[in-house]
């Protein structure tokens, strides 16, 4: 993976007698793993930084939730 001006280029290079399909599912794992998919998903429609904090603190309390159940 690079960063190229502040954007992740995930990057594979394709071996020979290599199947697209095994490509593609290499190409999707390292997006999935430099996190490009996460943050398509999280700047899909803007977010005002009220409703951030509100997830943010909303997301804190089912964490200490679940932490407590066990």
């Amino acid at each position: 993976m690079q960063k190229m001006g502040g954007v992740n280029m995930a990057k594979i290079k394709v071996k020979d007698n290599e199947e697209m399909d095994h490509a593609l599912r290499r190409f999707k794992k390292e997006c999935q793993k430099s996190g490009i998919i996460s943050d398509l998903r999280r700047h899909e429609y803007y977010e005002k930084p009220s409703v951030r904090r509100k997830k943010k603190a909303l997301a804190a309390q089912r964490k200490l939730k679940k932490r407590g159940r066990f």
